[in-house]
This record gives C-alpha cells, sequence and structure tokens, in this order.
C-alpha cells in the first residue's frame, strides 16, 4: 500500500486553492525574525468554506442541472461535505505528529468514515459490498492509538532567566557579627539556564547565576562582591524510561496515525463517490420508469378513446369503457408514483452535491437532467477470484489501517514495558563557583589578609567561573522500586491483549475481505443474468401485446386480453430498467470491494485533498444554453 503524505500534496496543490490551508503568521520587522525560533505568534486556519464551486452552477441550463458521470464525480470531490469533513483529518494528524514530536502525550482526532446517502427507494437493489467495522484503535475513533506507559521526555528545548533587584536594612544586636549597628545591603541577582531533553532519556540543563552585594560592614573584605557558579547538570535513567524506543514511541504512532487518516480520507472519498453514483444511476433509471408509465398512459389513454367510440357506435357494451378508464386511472397512479420518486431522488442528489444543499433557490429550483445512460456491456470480462482477492487484500484500505494499528499498539506496549522497571537514574553534577570584587575600603585588617584572586572586577569573576577556579563535581545514582506494581503490570497485560486481538481483527478483516470479493462476483453475475432474463421477458411482452392487438382488431380477442398484455409489458419494461439499475450497483459494489474505485473513475488523492478537480466539465452542443433560472 503506497501513500501519498498530505505535506507534499500541500505544496503541490496550493497552485489551485486548497480547501484547507495553514496560513503562517508573517514574522515583525527585527522583534519577530528575533522571536520566530520561539513560535510564539500563532498560526491562522483559514474559515472553512459553505459556499459550492463554480463548477456545479456552470451546469445548470435554463433551469435544469445537466449531469454526465464524470460532473457527478467532479461536483462531489469538491462540494460532498462528508468528503470535507475528513479531508481535515490528514491535517489534525499532522499537528499531532507535531505534539508528539515535543514529546507531549497523543490526542485523538479522528472521525469514523460517514456512510454515504441512500436513494429514496432500493427495493431489491444491492447498493453495496459487505462494509469492513472501522478497524480504530484503543481509546480513540478512526484507527488512531492513544499512548501509554512511561511519560516520554520534552523534547522542546527551553530557557529560564529570572533577575532580582533588592535593598535590605537588618538591625543587629551584636556590634561584632557585622561591626555595625544595622546591616545595609543592596543587591542585584540574575539566573539563566537552558535545558534539554532526548529520546534516550538523556536530560542536559546548564545553569548560569550571578549574584552581586553591596554591604555597609567593614568586616567584609571585598566589597561590593560578585559570586556565582556555573552548573552542568545531566540525568541518565538506566531502566525505566530509558531508550529511543521507549521515549519515541508517542512519534512513531503519531506518524502511524498520519497514515490512517490518509487512509480514512481515501475511504470516506471511495464511499461517498460509491454511494453517489448510486443515486444518479437510480434517478437515470427512475427516470425511465417515468418514461415508461408515460407509455402506459398514452396507451390507455388510447384504448379509452377507442372504447368509446366504439360505444357510440354500438359495437362495445358500455363497461368497456369503465375497464378502460379504471385502466386509466391505475396508469396516472403509477406515474404519479414514478414522479415522485424522480422528484425526491432529485432532492436527495442534490444535497450529496451541494454544501448548502437546497437552501440556495436557485438550486432548489433546477431539475436534474443525467446526461448518461445505463449501459451493460455484452460480457463480463472478469479476472480469476484468486486474482481478484489477492487484489483486494492488498488495494482496501481497511485492511492497512488494521495492520498500522497492529504497529501502533506493539509501540505502545513499549512504554508500559518500561514502567514494570525501578526508576535507576544516574546523574552528575559539574559545578564552578566564583567570586570576584574590590577590596573593601573600610575592612578591618585585623580580621585577616584578603586572597589576592578574589581581588578584581566582573572579568577576574568569569574567568574563575570557565578556568575551573573552583570546581565542584558530584555523580550518584537514584532508586525507587514501586513494590507490587499493579497499575504497569495491567497496562502491559492490556497492550499485550490489545496487540493479539488486533492480530485476531486483521485475520477476520480478510477473510470478510475475501468473501466480499467471491459475494460481489457472484452478484455481479447474477446481475448481468437477471437483466439478460430481463430483456428476453421484455421481448416476449412486446410480442404478446403486439398480437393481441392484431387479434383485437379482428375480434379474435378481448379487452381485458389487450389491458393485461399492457400491463405484463409494463412490468417488463420496468423489471428491465430494475435489472439494468441492479447491475450498475453490482458493479459499484464490485470496485469497492476490489478496492478500486479511485481508479476506475479517475480520482487520484491530489485532488480528494485539494478539493479541486483539474478537467473542466463539458456539456454536450445538443444540449439549450442559457442562463440558470
Amino acid at each position: 500500500m503506497k501513500f501519498f503524505p498530505v505535506a507534499c500534496l500541500v505544496l503541490a496543490c496550493a497552485a489551485h486553492g486548497q480547501e484547507v490551508t495553514i496560513e503562517e503568521p508573517k514574522p515583525i520587522p527585527v522583534i519577530g525574525h528575533f522571536l520566530k525560533p520561539f513560535h510564539i505568534q500563532r498560526r491562522i486556519i483559514a474559515p472553512a468554506v459553505m459556499s459550492n464551486t463554480p463548477r456545479l452552477e456552470s451546469l445548470v441550463r435554463s433551469g435544469n442541472l445537466y449531469l454526465s458521470v464524470q460532473d457527478v464525480i467532479a461536483v462531489t470531490l469538491e462540494n460532498n461535505l462528508d468528503i470535507a469533513i475528513q479531508r481535515y483529518a490528514p491535517y489534525l494528524a499532522r499537528e499531532v505528529l507535531r505534539r508528539a514530536e515535543s514529546g507531549q502525550a497523543l490526542r485523538g482526532v479522528g472521525l469514523p468514515v460517514s456512510p454515504g446517502p441512500q436513494s429514496v427507494s432500493l427495493t431489491g437493489v444491492t447498493s453495496g459490498a459487505v462494509g469492513l467495522p472501522d478497524t480504530n484503535g484503543v481509546g480513540s475513533g478512526g484507527g488512531y492509538i492513544i499512548s501509554s506507559g512511561t511519560t516520554p521526555p520534552n523534547l522542546d528545548p527551553g530557557l529560564f532567566f529570572y533577575t532580582q533587584l533588592a535593598h535590605q536594612t537588618t538591625p543587629l544586636s551584636n556590634l561584632l557579627l557585622a561591626g555595625v549597628p544595622f546591616y545595609l545591603q543592596t543587591s542585584r541577582y540574575f539566573q539563566t539556564g537552558y535545558s534539554q531533553s532526548f529520546t534516550t532519556g538523556t536530560n542536559v540543563q546548564f545553569t548560569f547565576q550571578s549574584y552581586r552585594a553591596d554591604a555597609n560592614s567593614p568586616n567584609n573584605a571585598i566589597n561590593p562582591a560578585t559570586s556565582g557558579y556555573l552548573d552542568l547538570y545531566l540525568t541518565q535513567p538506566l531502566l525505566q524510561g530509558f531508550g529511543i524506543p521507549v521515549n519515541n514511541r508517542f512519534i512513531r504512532v503519531a506518524k502511524n496515525n498520519q497514515k490512517v487518516s490518509d487512509l480514512e480520507l481515501k475511504r470516506q472519498t471511495t464511499t461517498t463517490i460509491s454511494a453517489v453514483l448510486n443515486l444518479y444511476w437510480d434517478l437515470v433509471s427512475f427516470n425511465d420508469s417515468v418514461r415508461i408509465r408515460e407509455q402506459a398512459l398514452a396507451t390507455a389513454q388510447q384504448l379509452l378513446e377507442g372504447n368509446q367510440h366504439q360505444v357510440e357506435l354500438g359495437a362495445l357494451p358500455k363497461l368497456e369503457v369503465t375497464r378502460a378508464a379504471a385502466e386509466v386511472s391505475s396508469a396516472k397512479e403509477n406515474l404519479l408514483i414514478a414522479q415522485t420518486n424522480v422528484a425526491q431522488q432529485e432532492i436527495v442528489l442534490k444535497n450529496a452535491l451541494s454544501r448548502n444543499g437546497v437552501a440556495s433557490p436557485w438550486l432548489d429550483e433546477v431539475h436534474v437532467i443525467p446526461l448518461d445512460k445505463i449501459t451493460v456491456p455484452e460480457k463480463e470480462d472478469l479476472k480469476p477470484t484468486a486474482d481478484l482477492i489477492a487484489q483486494a487484500l492488498d488495494q482496501r484500505p481497511e485492511l492497512e489501517q488494521a495492520r498500522i494499528n497492529i504497529d501502533s499498539n506493539k509501540a505502545n506496549a513499549a512504554g508500559t514495558k518500561s514502567l514494570l522497571l525501578p526508576v535507576l537514574n544516574a546523574f552528575v553534577d559539574l559545578n564552578n563557583q566564583a567570586l570576584a570584587g574590590p577590596l573593601n575600603p573600610i575592612y578591618n585588617p585585623s580580621n585577616g589578609p584578603v586572597p589576592p584572586e578574589v581581588v578584581g572586577g566582573y572579568g577576574n569573576f568569569l574567568s574563575q567561573l570557565f578556568l575551573h577556579h573552583y570546581p565542584n563535581y558530584a555523580a550518584g545514582f537514584s532508586l525507587n522500586i514501586q513494590i507490587r506494581n499493579r497499575q504497569a503490570q495491567a497496562d502491559y497485560v492490556i497492550d499485550q491483549l490489545a496487540v493479539r486481538q488486533g492480530e485476531l481483527q486483521l485475520q477476520k478483516f480478510m477473510n470478510q475481505v475475501r468473501a466480499d470479493v467471491k459475494n460481489v462476483v457472484i452478484g455481479l453475475l447474477q446481475a448481468r443474468a437477471r437483466y439478460e432474463t430481463a430483456v428476453g421477458t421484455r421481448k416476449l411482452a412486446e410480442e404478446t401485446l403486439g398480437a393481441e392487438t392484431n387479434r383485437f382488431k379482428f375480434g379474435e380477442s378481448t379487452i381485458p386480453t389487450v389491458v393485461q398484455a399492457q400491463r405484463d409489458l409494463a412490468s417488463a419494461q420496468d423489471a428491465e430498467i430494475q435489472a439494468m439499475a441492479n447491475y450498475t450497483h453490482a458493479k459499484i459494489a464490485f470496485d469497492e470491494a476490489i478496492g478500486q474505485t479511485m481508479e476506475v473513475n479517475g480520482i487520484s488523492m491530489k485532488e480528494v485533498v485539494a478539493g479541486h478537480v483539474e478537467r473542466e466539465s463539458s456539456i454536450p452542443a445538443n444540449v439549450p444554453q442559457g442562463v440558470k433560472q
């Protein structure tokens, strides 16, 4: 299974104004460039698009919406809300990955695949393949896995600054302590540091501290005095939390979820396109049914008029007029039902092709005119069933989702396995101290000589720090053992069970795919056989009606026999239309079960992600030109 990363599609589709856009902030001169590494400025998400693309309106001519199969597919990709909603999933997954790369926990942002719209009447119609349930992960929808276990380190580096200015006056009861009746001190304190963690679990913290104090005591040898330190502190987990597989598992799962989001978008597109194509072909069959019902009504009306004329001549009893009138009434009722199906089907189809549905007055008023007719090929050119099964096992996105989720559960188990271990951390602390300042002019020499190396300015202070004049070293270990550790034991077993459960679920899905392929092959062949039978039945009904009509002209048949022949022909024509519609549904279900819906209909993931179809719509020359009504 190959993926088309959304990150690449962003650049590829930028020229076409893709629907989902994240605007990077424009940096403020000087200050903005300085703050850019800290990502203080917010990124802006463009508002959701609530209007339709111009393609839909361009297909309207003189109050009618003319649609071909390719136009239906293009408009669906650009305007359908189910696809538009799922189109956000890859971008959400990408931001979750960004979050995971900082060492933070994952967020569940997936949405399940929405079922497509259904026709107003699907009696006796196989509308699609047996679908697989969502391959959801633990604790989240849409196949997303939420990790547990040890908390990975924060991988974003941090800077900290602290400063303080102080003035302190302290009365003293012992003059010998400071040599003055009250101790007066002004100070300036500054501390800064940098910390960084790595996927190995290692944490490094570098701290610099400077403290300057000016006091009124003659006992201070140097005044004002600057003291401080330069400290490097390293910690490394040796048991719990040790190792890259433990600390980067959130990133691995987030990358897997990113693949899952692409597959979810593909699944949503396949489901929606299949459903909308079923709507379109049902509308075609409903229109054909209206045409047949109109013909039946016209035939019944002709029979009624002929009987009325025969009654006036005295050649038929009045009862035959009543029978013919009843047939006209029945034909009108059947026509009304067929017309109602068309009107309702148009509403369903227009709602699937538009973001605001029939809320747009111009869209609510137009009638949908399908430009394509149902055709059944003379023969089925099918690969061997074994080859079709192999193709489906390779291309069905549900199976790839299940495989990815198994890998995510295995990665997740590394974190809970680590929790079983005691906490054993090693640390190293490298610290350099410094003290410097000028001689105190009121210093009492009786307190002892002043070390010459501490006399000096701030440069002397820094020199002591970086030349290790007063070094301090420390190293050690810390050990923390959790008795019984039942939470970690339970979490680890849960993750192991989830892996085994996922493996069995994958096998179940593969078995279901094999059954799906065999069922849709049988369904396709059966739909063809039913169509061929329906064609033969319709031809026989036409011949029967023609023969009975000729016999009636010569007085060899009766009106009830002719009426029944008309009914039989209308029923046979309806059955033929339904058989043709069933064949289209069987073919759509076949493509969906094999995993080739997008390939057969010429749909690329680039178009799906961008929400823009490259090819232009073309309306045949015989379609009347004009503006929408």
